[in-house]
């Protein structure tokens, strides 16, 4: 029996859908007992990325699970300041990578353990 060349592609997408799954529900979970701020979360197979209100709130994501931050412009005198995280291991999922960003406008104070993970 010949195979079907739309086979490949609906077991990819299934495949994309199965991590995107995994992957929310490993952030979900992480957050039922790290209280930290996840006011919009958008989940996609590669990665899950937070948006944040304020850089605090970036603060308590940093403190809790480490990881580096990395700042680009984001026009209009703000930058875009970013974590590049994990959730904690799981023996079921492995680990997670999380994007937590937060727009901060230029000049704005920043607390030193926030300004010291920032990527050289």
């Amino acid at each position: 029996m010949a195979l079907d060349s739309t086979v490949r592609p609906l077991s990819e997408l299934a495949e994309r859908y199965g991590q995107t799954s995994d992957n929310r529900i490993a952030v979900e979970s992480m957050l039922d007992y790290l209280p930290l701020p996840a006011p919009t979360v958008i989940v996609r197979a590669d990665a899950v990325f937070v948006t944040v209100a304020d850089v605090d709130d970036l603060g308590q994501w940093l403190l809790e699970l480490g990881g580096k931050i990395h700042r680009s412009s984001a026009a209009d005198g703000l930058e875009l300041w970013t974590l590049l995280t994990q959730t904690p291991p799981s023996r079921k999922r492995g680990q997670v990578s999380v994007r937590v960003s937060v727009p901060v406008p230029m000049g704005e104070s920043v607390m030193d353990y926030i300004r010291a993970a920032v990527a050289a």
